[in-house]
């Protein structure tokens, strides 16, 4: 197979990197004492520096790669995508991000259990949570070894399996020493170095079309056609795409505010302020980097062409590391890919020590324990899960390689806007919310989800599903946020208004005021 670049250079800038990286892990990790150290950095970090970590931790290889291959690709409908994922931090902006800090200790749990009954509550959002980031994990890991074949040109099975081990190693290795504090570090690195090199190419490309955009759609047409400037070549066929579509933008656009792992992310800095800053700055980062995404699609779109994108290793995900080929040759190549590399390391961090707070905090230490936990248990455990979780998300990533990766991000945001969204709006908004609700709110849209995911085309029944050989499918769309999301909704009003058990009111009152005004928030947040 013929490689794109030096694969020396690439595995060279990328070794760079982790080097850099692991020293200020290494030199985070002196001040990680408490478990509000491991988990929170200690609440130490401003507005700003959380934002740009929470910019490095939403824009996955997804993001950076799958939109960019999507536009070149698909024109118009790919950029839907960045529309979606930008729209949904209003929702978290408006919505959750000031009362969740507000509420919280260090995980989603910490708000539902505060007015409900506890071990019940934790253990279902806890569920719900390691479900969303294993399913997270899985494309992340499995995106790793689809990168390796076009960047280092290890085309066959065995190699890409050993390199979705060593990011997995050094994933467990970042969290393990660095909490935290030395993960949000990682974001925040990886962020600028993304948003620097996404920007670097969209300013060569419109360079090359005199700073014209108009010009640059015009190459682009004159390559791919009208139709790339043209809606419907994704979505939009059929009326089945075109609820596919709809289903898809309510996954996205509700899916973030549910994200255990950006949820989390609210926690690491010292008041609500700082969190609603955070996000303000996120939205500018994240809405820049989308803007650049538009430039790098149509700019592969006639530098490379949608044929040789397609066919090249990694498909669509290809598009970007091809561009920066055509355009710099094989040292802008080794740059992106190890930005790329590192944005799936960053993300990978991310996960990682959110599924394990979430286990050693809401089940070892509340569910299991009852709360009487010695000073250091608790973080122990997190790092025992950190490893646990690191192998089993090696182990998914090499079972499902090669296989539709999209579906599994996709799915990710569906079931956070079944299962956690819901129960988060209810617990923060609704005074007679009840324990019966949450838990029907979350079983029951995390059991929605995958079950619709698993009857429909993205497992069966299609060209591109992951058995071909099989048909199972009877549900016809590829997402399942159109009927799970509303479900999640429903079933939480339906077990509130069922339940014969009412919770304290005063209590739902106590946890509006903190909600609001931040009142005794600081008391909490000192556990």
């Amino acid at each position: 197979m013929k490689t794109v670049g030096d694969p020396v250079l690439n595995i060279s800038i990328f070794a760079a990197f982790v080097v850099v990286t692991l020293i200020i892990v290494i030199r985070a990790s002196r001040s990680n004492k408490t478990a509000n150290d491991f988990y929170a950095a200690g609440r130490s970090f401003s507005g700003g520096q959380n934002g740009t970590a929470i910019a490095g931790d939403y824009l996955s290889a997804a993001s950076f790669l799958g939109i960019c291959g999507a536009i070149a690709v698909n024109g118009y409908d790919g950029f839907l995508y960045s529309i979606g994922f930008l729209v949904a931090w209003l929702v978290a902006l408006l919505l959750v991000a000031e009362l969740l800090r507000n509420t919280g200790k260090f995980t989603m749990a910490d708000v539902l259990s505060f007015r409900l009954k506890e071990r019940p509550v934790r253990l279902a959002a806890a569920t719900a949570t390691l479900a969303v980031c294993f399913f997270y994990l899985l494309a992340q890991m499995a995106g790793a070894g689809g990168l390796v074949s076009l960047l280092l040109g290890v085309n066959d099975r065995v190699g890409q399996s050993v390199v979705i081990a060593v990011v997995g190693i050094i994933m467990i290795a970042y969290v393990l020493i660095g909490g935290m504090k030395g993960t949000t570090w990682v974001q925040i690195i990886k962020a600028v170095l993304l948003i620097a090199g996404a920007g670097v190419m969209t300013v060569w490309v419109l360079a090359l079309n005199g700073f014209n955009l108009s010009a640059l759609l015009g190459q682009a047409v004159a390559v791919a056609g009208e139709d790339i400037l043209n809606p419907g070549a994704q979505y939009g066929a059929t009326g089945t795409s075109r609820l596919d579509f709809v289903s898809l933008a309510l996954a996205l656009v509700l899916g973030t505010a549910g994200l255990p792992h950006v949820l989390m992310r609210f926690y690491t800095v010292p008041t609500a302020k700082e969190a609603r800053r955070s996000v303000v700055w996120a939205i500018w980062l994240i809405g820049l980097f989308y803007l650049f995404t538009l430039v790098l699609g149509y700019g592969a779109a006639y530098l490379v062409g949608a044929e040789r994108i397609l066919a090249a290793p990694g498909g669509v995900n290809s598009a970007a590391p091809l561009l920066a080929f055509e355009l710099g040759g094989s040292i802008l190549l080794g740059i992106i890919s190890a930005v790329a590399f590192a944005t799936i390391l960053a993300v990978v961090a991310g996960l990682t020590i959110t599924a394990a707070t979430s286990f050693a905090h809401d089940v070892y230490a509340n569910v299991i324990k009852k709360g009487a936990v010695p000073p250091n248990g608790e973080v122990k455990v997190a790092r025992i899960t950190v490893v646990a979780i690191g192998l089993l998300a090696i182990a998914g990533g090499i079972g499902v390689q090669g296989q539709n990766i999209a579906f599994l991000v996709a799915l990710a945001f569906a079931i956070a806007a079944s299962a956690n969204l819901p129960t988060i709006l209810y617990s923060l908004f609704w005074r007679k919310f009840t324990t019966r609700g949450a838990l029907w709110s979350m079983y029951g849209g995390l059991a929605s989800a995958l079950i619709l995911i698993i009857f429909s085309p993205v497992i069966s029944g299609a060209e591109t599903s992951m058995f071909k050989d099989v048909d199972f499918s009877w549900f016809p769309l590829n997402n399942p946020g159109i009927v799970s999301i509303p479900l999640g909704f429903l079933l939480g009003w339906l077990g509130t208004v069922t339940s014969k058990v009412k919770e304290d009111p005063r209590i739902a009152a106590e946890m509006e005021v903190r909600s609001l005004t931040g009142h005794g928030a600081e008391k909490a947040s000192s556990h």
